[in-house]
């Protein structure tokens, strides 16, 4: 196995990508591939599937078994849990998601991706687009992830035809374009033999574009949220009230997005009361200027009446309160969701309760229409949704901030997660919402 220096990591840029796909599309199997062949898998890994691949009667050793770590996933030959790798290369760093295929885990493919930078949608060269494909490209599409591979799957089984992956890709880039997807790169591969992942393929050489690993080595990632809306959930304050420390009272979250700077003036959120940072400590040092991702401890001018849940923003640049959401939600969880349901809104750090009070439209995968006041959303249901939250919250468009302007909804009975949201506009329009009667109980 190849070794990297500390040196030649920490100059390297991290991607965060996900991979999505039908069940048998070879998920797993790319995922395996490319540890493999890029060499990052310790001999013990591959010891360890060559032993269980010879026990289940197999000649080659089954590279999907390096992701598919669940013993369910191994006896049935699918993935159900979120698979995270973390793999490096001298010119990247990468953290994977291997996501499930199964509809049933669609809710996890989700969570994969509602972090990455990249999603990688496999198809099978046999069967072209399916359902499942275009859900997989609405979530894209919702979640805007900034980029998006179609790899076509299993060219070895249709004798590597040129026309077969012409005609998926072009099916694909039309939906996917008319869900607004923003860049689509299409590759032809075999995880099985290695076609394209790693190497170039010597049973494509109609194919003149980058190779699987070569793509993810080079696609342009922005880390820079500096010039983002700059938020602050607060997570946790600090009171020590020691001798040393009498008087210190610090307000610790990670930043969200954007960057602090003592002296600035903030603004708190919900309550509106503001102030200026007189400090910022980081990993217990005071520090000038804190951005996106660092977990800090922010110190404030006056005394102001701060707890868990709130936020923190610059006061020129503060999101209004509102306490009306309209958003476009993944509902995830096996029980429907109905207009005039209870529900708790985890927003940040925040959680309130909260009504869904309009469920204006559902999205048809098949064709991207609107089905109008379906009155509810089942399992793996794209839809707009209005919701009245029992206290204001501040919320940005999901456009402008994927971490600031995304929420859950949760069952307040038992804890479960029903339905993910992203807030604002999206590639599905909503429908004008139609008056409710006032419902009884949570009523705001």
């Amino acid at each position: 196995m190849s070794t990297i220096t500390t040196e030649e990591l920490s100059a390297t840029t991290l991607l965060r990508f996900a991979t999505a796909g039908s069940v048998d599309d070879g998920k797993s199997t790319l995922v395996g591939r490319l540890l493999h062949d890029s060499k990052s898998i310790l001999t013990d890994q591959l010891e360890a599937v060559e032993r269980a691949s010879a026990s289940r009667g197999q000649d080659a050793p089954d590279l999907a078994l390096l992701t598919d770590g669940l013993r369910a996933e191994r006896e049935q030959g699918i993935t159900i849990d979120v698979a995270y790798r973390y793999f490096a290369t001298p010119r990247r760093r990468f953290i994977l998601a291997d996501t499930p295929g199964h509809v049933q885990y669609t809710r996890n493919m989700v969570t994969g991706a509602s972090t990455a930078e990249l999603t990688v949608i496999l198809v099978d060269a046999r069967n072209g687009v399916v359902e499942q494909t275009r859900r997989h490209a609405a979530i894209a599409a919702l979640l805007r992830v900034p980029h998006v591979v179609l790899a076509v799957n299993k060219m070895d089984l249709v004798d590597y035809q040129e026309s077969v992956f012409a005609a998926i890709a072009e099916e694909f880039t039309a939906y996917a374009l008319e869900l607004g997807v923003p860049e689509i790169t299409a590759i032809p591969i075999s995880a099985l033999a290695g076609d394209n992942v790693v190497d170039p393929s010597a049973n494509m050489d109609w194919y003149g574009g980058p190779t699987f690993l070569e793509h993810l080595e080079t696609v342009p990632v922005s880390h820079d949220l500096s010039h983002c809306h700059a938020r602050l959930p607060v997570q946790y304050v600090i009171r020590p009230q020691t001798a040393e420390h009498p008087d210190y009272r610090g307000y610790a979250g990670q930043i969200a997005a954007g960057s602090f700077r003592v002296g600035e003036s903030v603004t708190v959120l919900p309550s509106g009361r503001t102030s200026k940072i007189s400090g910022i400590d980081l990993l217990g040092k005071p520090v000038d200027v804190a951005w996106t991702t660092q977990s800090v401890t922010v110190l404030l001018e006056d005394d102001i009446d701060i707890s868990r849940g709130d936020l923190i923003v610059p006061t020129k640049d503060a999101p209004a309160t509102t306490q009306d959401i309209e958003a476009t939600v993944c509902h995830v969880a096996d029980a429907p969701l109905t207009v005039g349901h209870r529900v708790l809104l985890k927003h940040g750090t925040r959680t309130v309760k909260a009504i869904v009070k309009d469920i204006p439209s559902r999205l048809t995968l098949d064709d991207l229409s609107l089905h109008p006041h379906p009155g509810q959303l089942v399992a793996n249901d794209i839809g707009r949704v209005k919701i009245r939250t029992a206290e204001p919250l501040p919320v940005d468009s999901y456009a402008d901030s994927r971490r600031t302007g995304s929420f859950i909804l949760i069952d307040p009975s038992n804890g479960t997660t029903l339905t993910a949201g992203m807030v604002g506009e999206s590639f599905a329009s909503p429908e004008p919402v139609k008056n409710e009667a006032e419902d009884d109980g949570w009523d705001f």
